[in-house]
């Protein structure tokens, strides 16, 4: 209703901007014809027949819908769209932290706040980064160009933090950039040299994702042309393809042996898996308990990825913040919450998202969508208003080559610098030196059901500082038993 009320204000605005004109040109009469004609046909002519039958008929059916129901009727195969769901999901805007006032007092903003992570503390060689935000996986050729794989290289390499290959080809010279380096071990034949898999810091299983579930697709060689296909290892006329699994006639066993033998070749990185959030979490998350896992890459429904079927993107999956509230629950339930790291992803795109979905539990978050639109910046501008900013940054995108490697470094560099440091600002403003102390005690929400279902207090009740007081000693104390369980397992 918003776009078709703006498609109104902005034809009026055209009317009275011609109008002016014809006043100025001495054209007033012809105008005033003009107007008169076009408002009797609008205010006269049968609903049927009326122009206007667009103003309820794209309220009911929705520009989006009606615009994609067009592009089917066009293409006549399955739909692919950009960036993500744009149903509105249950998300993390119901929920406030408490800000220090009398008790604690808040933190002088000179002092500096601990934000370093470790992901995979099991693991023989963990991964620390000094910040807990993560690029998530797009990968070159399926989805980034060489320019913009490079630029956040660069930019998480100076922050301190990892950058995810995704599913794409494996950059040579990204490897070399890079800091820390997470190499997504997909359902691909490309990107597991033995030298690309040793170079990882961390190997992420993908299982799948928020926007496209578990499934996979084939790109045509019309569509994946150039370097990026030299560096997958395909033939002149081969399909790039993205499979549904990674062994013929698939089994448990098969993925039990591929952690194990991931593990041996890496000597020891932390070995994890990502996937779609979906009813039955708890079950999915039983059987990565079971494979080994040392972390785990949950991906919300409104997650994004360059492009998927509607559908799917829609009408799969469950919201980020279900997803994180139940997988913590469960990872404490099954006491494991201290060995195996939780990496979040989905909708999350402010300071202030990456820090509530902290709160609830998670160790690190991934950032795709809010990462590519930091990255693009100002160089969006060469692309609109004829072209979406994202033919910039995109492998076939029309204006990839006009994008400055440096520039975008130093775009996403700031973006990731701008919202840690407000991560910082907000944990001062809870008394807070360090991302370790915060937790879901920090938490309340003005939404009675979202305070029931992520176990905060809701604001309209009285606060209970007996009841947090005993909630925070038991957490304390899991986390002291689990420290132990750490050691234990060091010395054997």
């Amino acid at each position: 209703m918003q776009t078709i009320l703006l498609f109104l204000n902005l034809a009026m605005l055209l009317i009275i901007v011609v109008m002016a004109l014809s006043i100025v040109i001495g054209w007033r009469s012809i105008m005033k014809k003009i107007v008169m004609k076009f408002g009797k046909i609008i205010l006269t002519d049968n609903y049927q027949e009326n122009i206007m039958e667009l103003m309820p008929g794209l309220r009911h059916v929705g520009i989006q819908n009606m615009l994609e129901n067009s592009l089917r009727a066009q293409i006549g195969t399955v739909l692919y769209r950009p960036l993500g769901s744009s149903k509105k999901w249950p998300h993390l805007d119901p929920i406030t932290f408490i800000p220090a006032q009398t008790s604690p007092f808040p933190v002088a903003g000179d002092e500096p706040v601990d934000m370093a992570v470790t992901i995979g503390p099991k693991a023989k060689k963990p991964m620390q980064i000094d910040i807990p935000l993560i690029v998530s996986g797009m990968g070159y050729g399926v989805g980034l160009s060489e320019q913009a794989r490079m630029s956040l290289a660069q930019a998480t390499k100076n922050v301190g933090t990892a950058i995810n290959s995704g599913e794409g080809g494996i950059l040579p010279e990204e490897l070399k950039a890079a800091g820390k380096y997470i190499l997504q071990f997909s359902r691909t034949e490309w990107s597991k040299q033995e030298q690309e898999i040793k170079r990882a810091d961390m190997i992420e299983i993908k299982l799948g994702q928020g926007a496209v579930c578990g499934m996979g697709k084939v790109i045509p060689p019309k569509d994946l042309q150039g370097r990026a296909r030299e560096l997958m290892g395909l033939e002149e006329n081969e399909n790039a393809v993205i499979y549904e699994q990674f062994f013929e006639n698939q089994t448990f066993e098969d993925l039990k042996e591929l952690v194990i033998e991931l593990r041996k070749i890496t000597g020891g990185v932390p070995i994890g898996a990502k996937m779609g959030a979906g009813g039955k979490i708890e079950e999915d998350i039983d059987r990565l308990i079971e494979l080994g896992v040392d972390f785990i890459s949950i991906d919300g429904g409104q997650a994004a990825m360059k492009e998927a079927p509607p559908i799917l993107a829609d009408d799969f999956g469950i919201p980020t913040l279900h997803a994180v509230v139940r997988t913590v629950n469960h990872l404490e339930k099954r006491k494991l919450r201290e060995q195996i790291s939780l990496i979040v992803s989905g909708g999350l795109l402010v300071p202030g998202h990456f820090l509530k979905v902290l709160a609830l539990g998670a160790d690190a978050v991934n950032i795709g969508s809010a990462m590519l639109f930091a990255l693009t910046h100002t160089q969006s501008l060469k692309a609109v208003p004829f072209e979406p900013p994202t033919q910039t940054v995109w492998y076939n995108g029309k204006l990839k080559d006009l994008f400055n490697m440096e520039d975008g470094a130093q775009s996403a560099e700031k973006f990731l610098t701008a919202s840690v440091e407000e991560m910082k600002l907000g944990l001062r403003a809870m008394g807070k030196r360090s991302l370790k102390e915060l937790s879901k005690q920090d938490l309340v929400s003005y939404d009675e059901l979202t305070a029931k279902m992520t176990g905060i207090p809701y604001t309209f009740n009285a606060w209970d500082s007996g009841s947090q007081n005993e909630d925070k000693s038991a957490q304390n104390e899991k986390t002291q038993q689990n420290g132990k369980s750490r050691e234990l397992e060091k010395s054997q």
